[in-house]
């Protein structure tokens, strides 16, 4: 048998383990480093059209709260409380199991009452976010794809049910890159891992580098926000200079054997970004600095709303620190996400103590910084509930074919409403609002067409919006 010569070079041998030995480095690639460019692939770009914000700070109520129980009160349920009605679902419903036959229509157990200058109703559970109405803009016309949590929950996040698709956050990285080179377009706090878990963070066929970079897990508590791999030690030092050096001499190479490696670039971005990282985030991610009125106004130490709180406080200090997208779950990794009650709906109560103080403080905290100007909140679900009982039960099913969302802030028009769902409630009847559309003005409002911002794969061009999708020019300022 011939043996073959397998002697290699020292510099061709460190070239073929890069992906292992070049993994401890935080570097610069070689185009940057020749030319003398800071910039990486996620600098910051100016939108091809007008802006009116920033950012966007997505407040995602996993499990789906009861639009007829929070923003849209349906005087008609209490008249036929308890009285079989036909609903003529488009859709069988996730558990009711029935479409065009009888279902028992169920009144809300919480009171509605007006709010701020524009009088909009609002219900009992939310007294805080009442106080902010006039910041809202209520959308009730909603209505969205999937009837099950998973598909619906991806849905939301990326455009699709079942295809594995960018998510909304990885797109907005894609089109604008970062404010802060030395922190990510995209951060995910606490993200659930159920219901697509990963994918609702992902960038699928966009470059890697757009990712979101989750910070924590849902249900794992607020200090696993810390940021444990980062604990900013020697990066300043001259040992860490040093490890900074030879790391970037390291991924020089690499970049040179491999160009146009997009997975390889956007691990070796990704650890240069963690090296810049490690002098910024913690910081960030560090409420000390923060005055005790203001960490009051999050409900932070105040048993139920501590965890959200936590959690808006760190959205309002990414935002601020140059972050475009940042989503915020309310929710846990649990089969029964948090505000999902097929039984016992007085449960809501429990999730709207949670996330009413924080939600509201963060408005107020925007509006007082000058950052609500600039600054989307998107606050929502990947769809609504039924205004019948499940199973003749005490909760309410799932319900994608009407509900509510809320917008604030840059560009948005604020202390008003659009669309409107029937009678009961069911469905949306008014201003009917695909989440494409809402996918659509979002990008709108950060100066983004969004038939223009494609990427092609597979053959075609992809978008966010698909082939579908119009700005809701009614709501804009």
């Amino acid at each position: 048998m011939n043996i073959p010569d397998v002697r290699v070079s020292r510099r061709e041998a460190l070239a073929r383990v890069g992906c292992g030995f070049g993994s401890v480095a935080m570097a610069a690639m070689l185009g940057r480093a020749r030319a003398g460019d800071t910039r990486s692939s996620l600098a910051a770009m100016a939108p091809p059209a007008r802006a009116r914000a920033r950012r966007v700070i997505f407040l995602f109520m996993q499990g789906g709260p009861s639009h007829v129980d929070t923003f849209d009160p349906k005087p008609a349920l209490a008249r036929h409380d308890g009285q079989t009605m036909p609903f003529d679902d488009a859709r069988t419903m996730a558990n009711t199991g029935a479409r065009g036959t009888g279902q028992r229509v169920m009144k809300s157990p919480w009171a509605f009452s007006r709010h701020g200058e524009s009088g909009r109703w609002v219900s009992e559970l939310f007294p805080h976010t009442a106080r902010r109405i006039d910041d809202l803009c209520l959308l009730q016309g909603m209505h969205t794809e999937g009837v099950a949590h998973g598909p619906a929950t991806l849905f939301l996040h990326c455009g699709s049910t079942n295809f594995v698709r960018p998510s909304i956050g990885a797109w907005v990285s894609y089109g604008l890159g970062t404010e802060n080179d030395n922190l990510p377009a995209f951060v995910t706090l606490s993200p659930s891992l159920g219901n697509g878990g990963a994918r609702n963070w992902g960038h699928a066929f966009l470059p890697p580098v757009h990712q979101g970079t989750p910070f924590g897990f849902a249900g794992q508590g607020p200090d696993s926000m810390r940021l444990r791999w980062l604990p900013g030690e020697g990066a300043d030092t001259a040992m860490g200079r040093r490890r900074f050096d030879l790391a970037r001499r390291i991924h020089e190479e690499q970049a040179r054997m491999s160009p146009g490696d997009a997975e390889a670039d956007a691990v070796i971005e990704s650890f240069e970004r963690a090296w810049r990282m490690q002098s910024h985030a913690p910081a960030i991610l560090d409420h000390g600095s923060e005055t005790a009125e203001t960490r009051a106004l999050y409900g932070i130490g105040e048993g139920p709303t501590d965890e959200f709180g936590r959690q808006c406080l760190a959205a309002r200090r990414l935002c601020e620190a140059g972050v475009r997208f940042v989503q915020v779950t309310y929710g846990d990794n649990t089969a029964n996400p948090r505000w999902d009650q097929h039984s016992d709906l007085p449960r809501h109560a429990v999730h709207a103590r949670a996330t009413d103080k924080p939600v509201a403080g963060l408005l107020a905290d925007l509006r007082r910084r000058g950052l609500l100007d600039d600054t989307v909140v998107w606050w929502g679900a990947e769809f609504g509930r039924t205004p019948y009982a499940e199973k003749n039960g005490t909760g309410r099913d799932h319900n994608p074919g009407g509900f509510t969302t809320w917008l604030a802030g840059g560009g948005v028009r604020a202390g008003y409403t659009h669309g409107a769902t029937d009678e009961l409630g069911h469905l949306a009847v008014e201003g009917r609002t695909h989440m494409h559309d809402l996918h659509a003005t979002l990008l709108h409002l950060l100066g983004i067409d969004h038939e223009r911002l494609t990427f092609r794969h597979d053959g075609r061009d992809h978008r966010l919006t698909d082939v579908r999708g119009e700005v809701i020019r009614a709501v804009l300022a």
